[in-house]
């Protein structure tokens, strides 16, 4: 094939993915509406355990009791999404061959691959547990926004890397960059889950009294998810900073200069630390910790969104005018 024919190859399968994961979606939706409402109402949290303290999970996740024709739509919603992935690897295959480089040189293909790696997080966590499905309508739905504001606001043709790329250190520092990034994608939405059915609880609100907060995996699991996604994340993120510091140094003469990128790449690293040692801090568990996990996803999209189309800088590659 031409790279013009890969790079239109490229294009349809990103219409085909946000199609996949869009149904995905309706598929998440309709297991969480037609399912069972759990047998136990009331969250542990809720039922003598402050809010703030994360507690043991309960010992029937929701939906164990779902009729056949429920789970179905659980399973026809991880297919989706797993087929939805499968296209939207391809989006960054194709892209690739067709320029004959690494598909992440531009603000388009880092994001598109963020957002991939976010939902290979999400297939993990939810094969190697069923009951964290039913997060899949709280992740696929952003991922869907995410990718249509993609494909309007930052799409630009295929084209080779720019001068200042063409490095074996952009192959480290960032693929690095796009694996952290993704993970605490997934760690801050179950961060806003947890305080939502938190914050729910904490007004008296009774579980059962609504489907959607009743399908909603338990506090306690959210907690743990969202701590566990950000330790795996953080250690990638860690020697991303570490690879930008590198190859700054081989650029530019200096390891560090403050640029906008830099800064604002250390600053999701100390909010990250400060959530990490928050959680190991008992005053500081539960929604205190949650809150810091959801500025520090905050802080990396502003710092994705911010510098490229905003500031002007040495990274001031998105290749968005």
């Amino acid at each position: 094939m031409t790279a013009d024919q890969l790079s239109g190859l490229s294009d349809t399968l990103f219409s085909v993915s946000v199609g996949l994961y869009s149904l995905a979606v309706v598929a998440f939706a309709a297991q969480l509406a037609f399912g069972r409402r759990p047998a136990r109402a009331r969250a542990l949290v809720g039922a003598g355990a402050p809010v703030d303290e994360p507690v043991a999970p309960e010992a029937a996740p929701a939906g164990t009791d779902d009729p056949p024709a429920v789970r179905r739509w659980g399973l026809v919603a991880m297919l989706l999404t797993a087929l939805g992935a499968l296209t939207h690897a391809g989006v960054l295959v194709a892209r690739g061959l067709a320029v004959d480089r690494l598909p992440w040189g531009n603000m388009y293909e880092f994001a598109v691959a963020v957002v991939l790696v976010a939902v290979v997080a999400f297939l993990v966590l939810a094969v190697r547990s069923p009951a964290l499905r039913h997060l899949g309508l709280f992740v696929l739905a952003p991922v869907v926004v995410s990718l249509v504001a993609i494909g309007l606001f930052l799409y630009v043709e295929s084209a080779p890397l720019v001068a200042a790329l063409r490095s074996s250190w952009l192959a480290v520092h960032v693929t690095t960059a796009i694996l952290g990034f993704g993970v605490f994608f997934v760690s801050g939405i179950a961060s806003v889950l947890y305080l939502v059915r938190g914050r729910f609880e904490a007004r008296g609100g009774d579980p059962s009294s609504s489907r959607l907060v009743a399908r909603i995996p338990s506090a306690a699991t959210l907690d743990r998810v969202a701590h566990r996604t950000a330790i795996f994340g953080f250690p990638i993120w860690t020697f991303a900073v570490i690879a930008g510091a590198i190859w700054a140094e081989s650029a530019w003469g200096r390891f560090w200069g403050w640029d906008p990128k830099e800064t604002w790449a250390f600053i999701a690293w100390v909010v990250y630390a400060a959530y990490l040692h928050a959680r190991t801090t008992a005053g500081w568990r539960g929604r205190p910790a949650a809150w810091v996990n959801v500025v520090g996803l905050g802080v990396m999209v502003f710092n994705l969104l911010y510098v490229n189309m905003v500031s002007s800088g040495l990274h001031s590659y998105g290749g968005v005018d």
